[in-house]
């Protein structure tokens, strides 16, 4: 029996020693494959871009190439756009966010050298259709003052120099690249909704609407005003969701007004209490849903509407199918004609 169960316990041991060292194979093997090799590197806390400060001063533009698309942001004197001088305003705090990152940054551990590994961190040449971000700073002569090939995985972040095969963690932070209307700066204005008023809405056939509400009320008090004070709503819900439509405004993107195709299927003017005026066109472009904006100054409003106007004047806003559609109901959709009304009381 002793003997028995001496075998026993040895095959034990030998079957769990057995799969401990399988473990052990398999992690080291699939760290080969998906992780690449940590190495000591004489760049360990050194800067990546030197005397960013001074390469930053004289910058005149900074060029993105992913493997799908390529944008450059471009300083001119009235600011940082998109494209080209007369491009659309670029938002100063992810500006600021990516000058700041490229600053700070600075070599981490050594990784793999391999090209066909570059690809699974995030650092493949987005030239030659890689996973890579190409980051190029343009000095005053057109010429790249600096440049950085950047990636993610997971959570970490890696850098390479474009001439150079070997891969770095990074140790810092950048801002994501791979949307560039993520760049483009939207804060055209900020509308609580306690503070709209009114809203005027004309739809694609020709009828319109006057819906208000008083001081204080709460979202889902507006009702028909004159000349529909005996017009019916179909729900408060249907009211109160296009009258606060500019509370929710969110652009997707953006054109020029004057690349606009088709006439406008609708217009939306809202008003707050305090005297100011937005004034919305509609537009179903071949390429998707545009807003125009033009607000109306009136009273208080008066620099409110300038601020916004210098923003939106000339530009055309892309927004999803669904925000649009606020901006453009029908007003049957909101009342119901005081014939209409009656009839719809009226017992079978």
């Amino acid at each position: 029996m002793s003997d028995l169960r001496t075998k026993q316990r040895i095959r034990r041991l030998q079957i769990m020693g057995g799969i401990a060292a399988a473990l052990t194979l398999l992690s080291l093997a699939a760290y080969s494959f998906d992780g690449p090799s940590m190495r000591a590197s004489e760049r360990d806390g050194q800067k990546v871009i030197p005397d960013f400060a001074a390469i930053r001063a004289e910058a005149s533009a900074i060029r993105v190439s992913l493997s799908d698309e390529a944008y450059t942001l471009v300083n001119t004197q009235e600011g940082w756009k998109m494209g080209d001088e007369d491009g659309y305003p670029v938002r100063p705090d992810r500006l600021a966010e990516l000058a700041t990152g490229l600053e700070a940054l600075s070599w981490g551990e050594g990784r793999t050298r391999d090209p066909d590994k570059l690809n699974r961190i995030g650092l493949g040449d987005p030239r030659d259709g890689g996973t890579g971000a190409l980051i190029e700073i343009i000095d005053d002569n057109g010429q790249v003052a600096a440049s950085l090939i950047t990636g993610r995985k997971d959570s970490q972040l890696y850098g390479r120099l474009p001439d150079q095969e070997q891969a770095f963690q990074v140790v810092g932070d950048l801002p994501p690249f791979y949307n560039h209307d993520a760049w483009l700066d939207f804060d055209i204005f900020e509308i609580n909704s306690d503070a709209i008023s009114a809203v005027r809405i004309f739809d694609s056939v020709g009828e319109s609407l006057y819906l208000q509400r008083s001081v204080g009320s709460s979202d889902r008090s507006f009702i028909p005003g004159p000349p529909f004070q005996n017009f019916r709503l179909v729900s408060r819900m249907a009211a109160s969701t296009p009258a606060l439509a500019l509370t929710r405004f969110d652009p997707i993107g953006v054109k020029p007004a004057s690349e606009l195709q088709t006439r406008f299927v609708g217009r939306h003017i809202t008003e707050t209490h305090d005297g100011l005026e937005v004034d919305v066109h509609a537009f179903r472009e071949p390429d998707g849903y545009f807003v125009t904006i033009r607000a109306i100054e009136a009273g208080e409003g008066a620099h409110r509407g300038s601020t916004i106007n210098d923003k939106a004047e000339g530009w055309a806003f892309q927004l999803a199918e669904y925000d649009w559609n606020e901006y453009t109901p029908r007003v049957s959709s909101i009342v119901r004609p005081p014939a209409l009304a009656l009839e719809a009381d009226q017992p079978n």
